[in-house]
């Protein structure tokens, strides 16, 4: 459960935003038009105006002695180009002490500063200064640009403001808001404004469909998308780069790979708009290796990447748990001046939670100047996934005194954070304050976590009687959840309740006929064992195999159970084999209550001591230098053995070792294991 949580948790893939390629298209097509002055301040932007007591600090410049023409104007245009953003808008204030009235060019350019910077808190003082000292407050061109400075911030609550409050829009209006929300992931809120757009009778471009292609794809909803698909055909559009782009985007996102890849292929040109949606397509489909390699050869091309490239290959770095590529990735980043990016900076947190390291996930949400809803639940998931409830909860706490509404996503990660540390009655306290406090309606990721809180507990009665009172027909993940808490518990009445439930809305999921064997082997009962066997042979269903990876010198090296295929095989379990005399030694005992054959305990044994984690463990041991923490990936539920195992052999080696399952993050370190054996 808490790894679907976690996957809820991700970020969306981001596309090159629309706003700017329609800008530079549009902008020598546009004619100022007079407005007038709206009169309305949004709330927290008083306290940006300078006072007595808070003066502005103005960079002292000399002018130029050759040119007499040289006017403050023209020192906030050079501010903007040396990105001094801050005393640019000083000079500002400056200028209303001297009597000098700001004209539409000047708040052009400092504008597009604060968009080229990602600067909010600037941006809010520039906003300030129009509404109080101009009359340019809903003048089109400058509400297009603070539209597009909000929205790239990912304040659109403001940017929506300033859009409704427009009293006239052009196609540009249109496009940047529709398009901010596409970029933000909030697809339903981008399709509403292309239907106001619809009944406003206004013609959409390029950039229109571009943006709804993009909306209907981060909600995976394919009919609409072919509707639009088939209209841009008719219109002779399907080779646009940027139409192209959204389409390789769409189809990815609806899982139709090959198609995204061919769509890829037929496009005359391609530029970072195109090769950035063939990296998300490879990332939103758990396919990161071919995400970083398709990021490495656009490099190759000589196309430099920008926030959308490193937010979509940072998603592809979190799926491999692959660290040191994370690490360099975050190192372009700064680089390429990046890192105030919020959709970067929330992809930093991803891929450093999931990759095991949450104190550098930490660090980068502490440096972050500007944090969205999204930025405040990937940290908040990140917590609960390491087992940290409590930083989770606290964390929850601080983002609500922050002024931030929490989301639907919000709280998967602080219900789950209440699971894994066991807080039952916290647990329900946060479920009934969605509804009650926020106004979110759960859905069946958050009953899931619910159940799965209450069966971590032991209370499996509860779980089910919940269950049956769903006001929505239960998921296929709510009743796997309760199936495996009744395996851990070894509850077989309620276990093959939710089995056979499960069954019904999913027959051909091996993980339902996995637990209910292992239930079945934990009270001896073979002839069940091999029923569910027989069963799942004729139902053709087979069971996912166990993988296990560890990353060295950029590589990811894979095991299966049993494995012998790799080239350090013999050293492997040489050191496997030293390893677990030496953990006998020290009190191990190996757990075979789980092993899915009628075996004696010794032929048990044998089958537990090669699974892939150890093996996997066994080569990190070998090859690491000594001290440093292993970082293992597994796509299974760590085994109880294994789980045992791995706290001993960390005691041996004198090392951390970090293991990540398809549940959680486990950090074993001195014997001991970061989740308390709560697990």
């Amino acid at each position: 459960m808490a790894a679907a949580m976690f996957l809820q948790c991700n970020l969306p893939a981001q596309q090159a935003p629309i706003e700017l390629e329609c800008e530079r298209h549009y902008a020598s097509r546009i004619k100022p038009a007079t407005l007038r002055h709206s009169g309305y301040l949004p709330r927290d932007m008083t306290a940006a105006l300078p006072t007595e007591s808070n003066p502005p600090q103005v960079l002292k410049r000399k002018r130029d002695p050759i040119n007499s023409n040289f006017t403050l104007r023209d020192e906030v245009a050079i501010l903007c180009e040396e990105s001094r953003l801050k005393d640019a808008v000083d000079m500002l204030f400056t200028m209303d002490g001297r009597g000098i009235q700001v004209n539409r060019n000047t708040y052009s350019i400092i504008l597009k500063t604060s968009i080229r910077l990602n600067n909010l808190m600037e941006g809010k003082r520039i906003h300030t200064h129009i509404i109080k000292t101009s009359r340019l407050s809903t003048e089109m061109i400058l509400s297009n640009h603070l539209i597009h400075m909000y929205a790239k911030c990912s304040c659109f609550e403001y940017a929506r403001e300033v859009f409704d409050r427009m009293c006239e829009r052009n196609l540009v209006s249109w496009n940047t808001i529709i398009a901010g929300y596409a970029r933000d992931g909030q697809g339903e809120e981008a399709l509403y404004i292309f239907r106001r757009m619809h009944r406003a009778g206004v013609k959409p471009d390029q950039f229109t469909f571009g943006s709804f292609l993009r909306a209907c794809a981060c909600l995976a909803i394919l009919k609409q998308g072919k509707e639009i698909h088939a209209h841009v055909i008719k219109n002779g559009l399907e080779l646009d780069i940027f139409v192209g782009s959204a389409l390789v985007d769409l189809y990815a996102k609806c899982g139709y790979i090959e198609e995204a890849h061919k769509l890829f292929d037929e496009l005359p040109e391609r530029d970072l708009v195109s090769w950035t949606a063939l990296i998300a397509a490879y990332a939103q489909n758990d396919q990161g290796t071919k995400a970083l390699k398709t990021f490495s050869e656009m490099q190759r091309l000589g196309m430099k990447p920008n926030a959308f490239s490193f937010t979509n290959v940072l998603v592809g770095c979190s799926t491999l748990a692959v660290l040191d590529q994370g690490k360099q990735i975050h190192g372009l980043v700064i680089k390429h001046g990046l890192l105030s990016d919020v959709p970067v900076g929330n992809s930093l947190i991803t891929m450093y939670s999931k990759c095991g390291n949450i104190e550098d996930a930490e660090k980068v949400f502490d440096r972050m100047r500007a944090r969205s809803v999204i930025s405040w639940s990937a940290m908040i998931a990140g917590y609960a996934y390491h087992g940290c409830g409590k930083e989770a909860l606290q964390l929850f706490e601080h983002m609500q005194k922050a002024g931030v509404k929490p989301n639907h996503i919000t709280f998967v990660g602080v219900l789950s954070a209440c699971s894994h540390v066991g807080l039952v009655d916290l647990g329900r306290r946060y479920f009934d304050s969605m509804s009650q406090d926020y106004g979110i309606v759960p859905i069946a990721e958050h009953y899931a976590c619910f159940v799965d809180i209450l069966g971590r507990a032991g209370l499996l009665d509860e779980a089910k009687g919940f269950i049956n009172k769903m006001p929505l027909a239960p998921s296929d993940s709510v009743w796997r959840t309760l199936l495996s808490a009744s395996r851990v518990h070894n509850n077989i009445e309620t276990g093959l309740y939710a089995a056979e439930r499960l069954l019904e809305l999913t027959p051909e999921d091996a993980s339902a006929y996995v637990l209910l064997s292992n239930i079945y082997a934990a009270e001896g009962r073979w002839d069940d064992v091999a029923k569910v066997r027989k069963r799942m042979d004729d139902m053709g269903v087979e069971k996912e195999a166990g993988l296990s990876w560890i990353e060295f010198r950029s590589k990811v090296h894979t095991f299966a159970v049993r494995d012998r295929s790799h080239p350090q095989t013999e050293d492997i379990y040489a050191t496997l084999e030293e390893l677990t005399c030496q953990m006998k030694e020290a009190g191990y005992k190996p757990n075979t209550k789980f092993v899915l054959h009628d075996v004696e305990d010794e032929q048990k044994e044998q089958y537990l001591c090669h699974h892939s984690e150890k093996l996997a463990i066994a080569f990190g041991v070998i090859n690491l230098p000594p001290g440093t923490p292993l970082r293992i990936v597994k796509n299974l539920r760590v085994c109880l053995d294994c789980h045992s195992a791995t706290k001993f052999i960390s005691k041996i080696v004198g090392r951390e070792i970090v293991v990540r399952d398809s549940s959680r993050f486990h950090h074993f370190k001195d014997g001991f294991c970061s989740c308390g054996d709560y697990w």
